[in-house]
């Protein structure tokens, strides 16, 4: 007997929570295109992450929209566009990826922009976003994976109760470069695990 498939849940059109507010990335807006770019050209972005297509200017920018837009549609991704609950000042972006509605599993990646670091963040993002998913979202499991040697990034999974379990080797793109490889670090969060106490 086959079990039914489920159910894609509906996306949420903003989240609110630890003083941010999360809602969509609009390609249209020259304001969130500034913001995406300089958040994919900001060098600590590059050091640590290597995107398969880089964005280097404006128009690239605004086409990477438009794809995380599509990429929405068909509900494998969601991006969302952090901002100041107060005051709407962009902060950075927080994404669930790779959704996988069968297994009920999908991952979640973040930057923060320069000018935004040192105030917790990314912390505050990740714990907002990764409650929808575990709850409304429907996922059972969430995973991060951060390059190996990423102790921000470390920190941050671990204060939003994603548990370490392991290294994987050579899952990742080694700095600015498509031809070699470098160990990221696997942390997840089940729908089961103890709720974090907060930011």
């Amino acid at each position: 007997m086959s079990s039914p498939q489920p159910t894609r849940p509906r996306p949420p059109s903003e989240l609110r929570g630890h003083g941010l507010l999360l809602r969509a990335w609009d390609p249209d807006s020259d304001d969130d295109v500034d913001a995406w770019l300089r958040g994919l050209t900001d060098p600590e972005f590059r050091r640590w992450n290597t995107p398969l297509r880089p964005v280097d200017d404006l128009a690239g920018a605004r086409r990477s929209l438009r794809n995380r837009v599509a990429l929405a549609e068909d509900g494998s991704t969601l991006s969302f566009h952090v901002a100041d609950a107060t005051d709407g000042t962009p902060l950075g972006h927080i994404g669930i990826e790779d959704i996988r509605l069968v297994m009920r599993a999908g991952r979640i990646g973040y930057w923060v922009l320069p000018e935004a670091r040192g105030r917790g963040v990314a912390t505050r993002a990740v714990l907002l976003a990764a409650h929808w998913a575990l709850t409304e979202g429907a996922l059972h499991r969430l995973e991060l994976g951060h390059a190996t040697g990423h102790e921000a990034s470390c920190h941050i999974a671990t204060r939003c109760g994603f548990r370490p379990e392991g290294t994987l080797r050579g899952a990742m793109f080694a700095p600015n470069r498509h031809d070699a490889f470098r160990d990221t670090h696997l942390h997840a969060r089940l729908a089961t695990d103890p709720a974090p106490t907060g930011p």
